[in-house]
């Protein structure tokens, strides 16, 4: 008779089922017959052709198996594969697509060589399945959202089952989710919201629309104990807005990247309101594009989150600086791409080469309007050289047949400012200076045509440089000064990730969230939903 024993244990807090011993239906266990085993390598063959990898793996392996037979690799094998099958929920993963219980059970049920035979396939099937949706991801980005340009590190299947029979079967499978310290402090924030949704999440929502220190009354109860449940207060009885809320809505409004000044405003309190379901599915959606960015990041790489409106340099998970920055309007013409590239140089005194589609979709217009306008800008022709505005006919173009482009030289009024960072891309986007100071005094940053601007861009380049220059200041400084146009190589190349999380957690592990500012993480969770991913709540 079939037998099953599991026991429970507890990583992060959650509940998973071990598989210890699973024992099969006598048949399955039986040492085969020559008939046996041709009937079983024929439903192997017939399973396998309809996927060209698994037939040239069955193929190279003449048929046999590598999960089914009474062996203890064998039997440790399926073992290591279920108990990983049995914990794809507590990585945001869709439980449905692996099902392992209805795998036992079918397992149970193989009585024939050919029922087995069938199920061995299904087995590495799902085995790939389930390898590429906790390394690479469920969701193939850019089909989601087009201006997710990423290039997802996939693994060859073929290699991950020859790895895969050359390691320990439950080791390989803990390897397989992103080892960085990100999607480890993710999971273990996920696995803790889990228990709290079981205890009920955050608790009533908080009946006003904003709320100032000194009020008093069930609506400042109702704050003060959601503040508790997130984590933000510790215990009190108090039921008046004073000094202990006013703390707890500050390091709200800073985990949550809002104004910083302890008063919950509109905006403050629609965020305080935000169910923690809500907030579980960010947190889901920042696993998922965890594992779509699943490589070395580079020991020293540029860090940009779009919601977050900063630029960093990240020197082995810790950061070393940071600066705030404006990134693309939320127009769907003008926001920022996500992809990763490597910044190889930087541009001092760079001069403006305006992007084809600003030129003819918001200059041309103007010229056709009145000839003098956008005089700070050159226009030039196909060889580069400026001609003068008097022979250009504006009125004689359209957007597609005009020939000319427009340049603005070097100069503090340079729409770049005095510096830009380069790593080369098909989506033109770089890092850079600008004269619009003003703009990163505001909370929310999105209004450039995609690039982004760095409030401290000196610091920035210094920072760069320090690796390379005994004084980067003043060799930045020096070059500067000249007016010039100068291009500075970097001896060391950095890995530049252009990134968008509107949940993330520092080194310290405290959990932040942001804004959707492009409405990207919506849809990616509504992607995940309709491929079976869902919040859960789980007893502690």
């Amino acid at each position: 008779m079939s037998t099953i024993l599991i026991r429970q244990f507890a990583p992060f807090g959650g509940r998973f089922l071990v598989l210890l011993a699973f024992v099969l239906a006598p048949l399955f266990w039986a040492t085969p017959g020559s008939a046996q085993v041709t009937a079983f390598r024929q439903a192997v063959a017939e399973s396998a052709a309809r996927d060209d990898v698994l037939a040239a793996f069955y193929r190279g392996r003449e048929f046999e198996g590598i999960w089914t037979g009474s062996d203890s690799t064998a039997r440790n094998r399926r073992n290591a594969l279920l108990s990983a099958l049995a914990e794809a929920p507590a990585h945001g993963l869709p439980a449905g697509r692996y099902d392992p219980d209805t795998l036992m059970a079918e397992l149970r049920a193989a009585a024939t060589p050919a029922q087995q035979g069938a199920m061995e396939v299904k087995l590495s099937r799902t085995f790939l399945q389930y390898a590429r949706d906790i390394q690479t991801g469920v969701l193939t980005p850019s089909n989601v959202v087009p201006l997710i340009k990423r290039e997802v590190p996939l693994r060859a299947p073929q290699s991950t089952l020859a790895a895969f029979l050359k390691s320990n079967p439950a080791g390989f499978l803990r390897s397989l989710p992103p080892s960085s310290p990100e999607y480890g402090r993710l999971m273990a924030e996920k696995l803790r919201m889990e228990r709290l949704l079981a205890q009920g999440g955050y608790g009533p929502t908080v009946p006003v629309s904003s709320m100032a220190p000194g009020s008093t009354g069930a609506a400042v109860v109702a704050l003060r104990d959601r503040l508790i449940a997130m984590g933000h207060m510790g215990r009190t009885a108090t039921q008046t807005y004073d000094a202990a809320v006013q703390a707890g809505v500050q390091k709200f409004q800073q985990a949550h990247g809002l104004q910083v000044d302890g008063v919950a405003g509109e905006s403050t309190m629609a965020a305080i309101n935000e169910p923690l379901e809500r907030r579980m599915q960010a947190v889901v959606v920042a696993m998922e594009r965890e594992r779509w960015i699943n490589r070395p990041r580079g020991a020293r790489h540029i860090w940009v989150n779009l919601t977050d409106f900063t630029a960093a340099i990240v020197d082995n998970d810790r950061t070393t600086f940071s600066t705030r920055s404006v990134i693309g309007a939320r127009d769907m013409d003008r926001r920022t791409p996500e992809f990763s590239d490597v910044m190889e140089y930087m541009v001092i005194n760079p001069s403006w080469y305006v992007p084809r589609s600003i030129v003819v979709n918001e200059y041309l217009p103007q010229l056709q309007r009145n000839a003098g306008a956008v005089s700070h800008l050159d226009v030039t022709d196909r060889s580069g050289r400026v001609v003068s505005r008097g022979s250009v006919n504006a009125n004689a173009y359209n957007a597609r047949t005009f020939p000319y482009s427009m340049r603005q030289g070097p100069g503090p009024r340079n729409a770049l400012g005095l510096v830009k960072f380069m790593f080369p891309n098909q989506y033109n986007i770089y890092l850079h200076d600008t004269p619009s100071k003003s703009l990163f005094d505001r909370s929310v940053r999105a209004f450039s045509h995609g690039c982004i601007r760095l409030n401290d861009p000196f610091d920035f380049a210094y920072a760069l440089l320090a690796r390379q220059e005994s004084d980067p200041e003043a060799f930045f400084q020096s070059r500067l000064r000249t007016g010039s146009e100068a291009r500075v190589s970097l001896d060391e190349p950095v890995p530049v990730h252009i990134v968008y999380r509107t949940a993330f957690t520092h080194v310290t592990g405290s959990l932040q969230f942001r804004e959707d500012i492009y409405g990207r993480d919506a849809e990616i969770w509504k992607a995940l939903s309709q491929a079976g991913v869902a919040v859960r709540a789980v007893q502690g």
